[in-house]
């Protein structure tokens, strides 16, 4: 039966590519891929002639059914994305589920990530980590992210825009304390690889003044556990009371932490349990 391949590329150095993905992908009928020059450039390195295909977010419902076609008849394709690992805050996840669900088998070939290579590098704590991709860029979703990363005990990794990491670090500092550990990797594997290790606080002023280029993954370290928020149910109260007044959620976590004394962390997990309507603290 016909296989659909998860193939993973460089994130950077067209080096970084192991000798079964090279195998893989001259050797299947088809390769998706998000950008097709992208690839094309890999492709050119290595001498593979397998025809290229784009899938990308405004194709993938279409193409997801035409994957399947072309494996019903016998045809095996490979998934690939710009770079490194295939479905980490990129696209293809609809075409596996097409394919999963039309009873073929789908295959990994691991390589090249970006998370990965940034965590092993970075100096933080790696026994456990929490991933968040692409984080939202404003509303109540970035509050609820920065409101869950403040009370995380594990590192955290998302990616983000050259152009908004300063404000990002900024809002990190302000939900986690501007003391939190953290590190900002730019470029990887590529001939500017940057690591940035500080404070929240340092980095943000730094990166306000000094804006990043290129692909950027910003790591932040977890914070001490914490007394349960229950002992203090007055701050509940009192964040339902600010809420209730049109304050902002950054703003009521801001006004707990000075009014009761407790921490950025718990004032932000009180503050997103309200707006997300699970009631007082108690």
């Amino acid at each position: 039966m016909a296989k659909l391949y998860i193939v993973s590329t460089p994130i950077g150095n067209l080096a970084d590519i192991t000798y079964r993905a090279v195998e893989t992908l001259g050797a299947v009928d088809r390769v998706l891929a998000e950008d097709t020059r992208r690839t094309a450039i890999l492709f050119r390195r290595y001498a593979l002639r397998t025809p290229l295909y784009s899938a990308h977010a405004f194709n993938e419902q279409a193409r997801s059914s035409q994957v399947l076609d072309w494996l019903n008849s016998g045809e095996n394709v490979a998934l690939v994305s710009d770079a490194g690992t295939p479905l980490l805050s990129d696209p293809g996840a609809r075409i596996v589920h097409t394919v999963l669900e039309g009873g073929h088998e789908v295959i990994p070939v691991p390589g090249a990530s970006s998370l990965l290579t940034a965590l092993v590098a970075s100096g933080l704590d790696l026994d456990r980590f929490s991933f968040f991709g692409f984080p939202p860029r404003s509303g109540k979703e970035r509050q609820k992210l920065l409101g869950r990363i403040a009370g995380l005990e594990e590192t955290a990794v998302m990616f983000e825009a050259p152009g908004r990491v300063a404000r990002l670090l900024d809002d990190l500092a302000e939900a986690c304390g501007g003391e939190r550990s953290a590190v900002v990797a730019r470029e990887l594997t590529k001939v500017h690889e940057t690591f940035v290790r500080g404070t929240l606080s340092e980095l943000a002023a730094y990166y306000r003044t000094d804006a990043p280029r290129g692909e950027v993954v910003v790591l932040v370290a977890g914070g001490e556990a914490e007394p349960a928020v229950e002992s203090k149910p007055e701050a509940g109260l009192r964040a339902a009371e600010l809420l209730q007044s049109g304050a902002s959620a950054r703003d009521v976590a801001r006004q707990l932490t000075q009014e009761m004394g407790i921490s950025r962390n718990q004032a932000y997990q009180i503050t997103q349990s309200l707006s997300r309507g699970e009631g007082h603290t108690k």
